[in-house]
């Protein structure tokens, strides 16, 4: 990775996916010219020129949701992804104990809501039973720890070791954790990583005060991509208080730190069986959590949504269930402010066409429908049509944006194109094919809109070895990328 000239041309490009040779020229971190190659009178101005041999040059690709250290983290933390029961899982944690110092094993990656056991402290405690074990569930909902674990956070007495939504949380945050030079330097580790991959800019929902966590960390390194940095709402006093707004550029990161979005919650997830539903779980019926929880009432939701919206920050509401959805729009609705809803997963009929009337993006996550497709048949029988509905939003005149929720997927973008394009990650038929979206589309929705390279944009570009429109879906999802430039920077590439 290596700085860039102020002035650089690129020549014998592709303009886009299918596009037309060109030159682009890049200088203080912009694009300054956009001529074709077959124009050679055209003259443009001093510099570098770097040919790249007919490969394709897109707009740099976003995730636009992300939790930054938690996927750092779960780099270096033991992986349960793929585990069939509670039993494999303690198997595993027994193969893995590894130091007898004390220190808490993490684990990150299980999903229990296919398996036939259920997770129980007493399957850890037999496997290890002084060593605290700490294992966090795929989409981040739920905790599993085992006894020892249990009193390390005042927990003693939990019946079972498995907590969920807020509490699990609050579990978590009370652990050891490692030290913040440590979790940055995964950070900055975790960025070039995805800079590799084409990313040039994330949504950092990480829990926590995120804004602050990166003034510090732009203070010790430059990050190899965009951040915006969330505010969650037991800072959003204090983020008000020093005049924040959406947008706003903060540390010594310059345009590549910004404060995002302010992020609310309406429900819980599908594989918890805690996304709010209009009809009820199966199995469920008759119980407290039949239809799943609501986490903020809706008054309080408009009352976050519009005190944050009157200081200049903009709403991102958690909303899964088709009830939860209608309840973030109603929201946005009543406030009528621009925002996002995250994850939109199941959508009434009647709510799809409201994303656009009210302008609200929908940030979306393709690779969460391929991986839930079977979990979603279980829990959400005979509703799946309006699951993961990214055809009909698009239909709807609905903005997409496209991210990971990295550690929950992977944090690549290239897997959500190809989930998004495909509607299956193996060899089974694509999963309601109706709801699939073109190739030009899909890049639309992970470049956060942006369809042309244009003069004056900012130089945030991706180059790749192969035309994403002749690409089979498995070179999507592993697709070359030659080439990563941020802010006029190469990130990735050896130029």
């Amino acid at each position: 990775m290596a700085d860039s000239p102020s002035s650089l041309t690129l020549s014998r490009v592709r303009l886009g996916a299918g596009g037309p040779l060109v030159r682009v020229r890049v200088a203080d971190g912009r694009i300054t010219h956009v001529v074709a190659e077959s124009d050679a009178g055209t003259e443009l101005g001093g510099g570098r020129q770097l040919d790249l041999d007919g490969r394709v040059l897109l707009p740099g690709l976003w995730d636009a949701h992300v939790h930054l250290a938690e996927w750092a983290s779960a780099r270096h933390r033991l992986d349960l992804a793929g585990t069939s029961s509670a039993r494999a899982v303690a198997d595993l944690v027994r193969e893995r104990a590894g130091a007898t110092d004390g220190s808490v094993l993490y684990g990150y990656g299980f999903r229990d809501g296919l398996w036939a056991d259920a997770p129980h402290k007493a399957l850890l405690d037999a496997v290890l039973p002084d060593r605290p074990v700490a294992l966090v569930s795929a989409d981040l909902h739920a905790a599993w720890l085992n006894s020892a674990c249990l009193a390390l956070v005042g927990k003693g007495d939990h019946p079972t070791g498995l907590i969920r939504e807020h509490e699990a949380h609050e579990v978590l945050s009370a652990l050891p954790a490692a030290p913040a030079d440590v979790v940055d330097g995964w950070i900055e580790e975790a960025c070039r990583a995805a800079a590799a991959r084409g990313v040039t800019g994330v949504i950092d929902f990480q829990f926590g005060d995120t804004v602050v966590d990166w003034e510090r960390r732009s203070a010790q390194f430059r990050p190899a991509v965009r951040v915006s940095a969330a505010v969650y709402p037991s800072r959003l006093d204090a983020a008000i208080k020093r005049g924040l707004r959406t947008g706003d550029e903060v540390g010594a990161g310059g345009s590549l730190v910004q404060v995002g979005p302010l992020k609310l919650f309406t429900d819980g997830s599908l594989n918890t069986r805690t996304a709010l539903c209009r009809d009820p779980y199966p199995g469920l019926e008759g119980t407290d959590g039949a239809h799943g929880i609501e986490e903020t009432a809706p008054d309080e939701l408009v009352r976050l949504m519009r005190r944050a919206a009157a200081h200049g920050i903009e709403p991102a509401v958690h909303a899964i269930g088709d009830r939860a959805n209608t309840v973030a729009l109603d929201a946005f609705e009543t406030v009528r402010c621009r925002g996002r809803i995250e994850h939109a997963q199941l959508l009434s009929p009647q709510d799809l066409p409201r994303f656009a009337q009210l302008g609200v993006t929908a940030g979306v996550q393709p690779r969460h429908a391929t991986d839930d497709r079977d979990v979603a048949d279980r829990h959400w029988a005979g509703r799946t049509g309006r699951a993961f509905a990214y055809g009909d939003l698009l239909a709807a005149g609905a903005r997409l944006e496209f991210g990971s929720d990295a550690p929950v997927s992977p944090l690549d973008p290239w897997l959500a194109i190809a989930s998004a394009v495909s509607r299956t990650d193996d060899e089974r038929p694509a999963w309601h094919p109706e709801q699939r979206l073109s190739v030009p589309d899909a890049l639309v929705a992970a470049a956060r809109g942006r369809r042309l390279i244009r003069v004056g944009d900012p130089a945030d570009l991706v180059v790749v070895d192969v035309d994403p429109l002749d690409a089979a879906p498995d070179t999507l999802r592993a697709m070359p990328v030659h080439a990563t430039m941020t802010n006029g920077r190469w990130t990735h590439g050896s130029y």
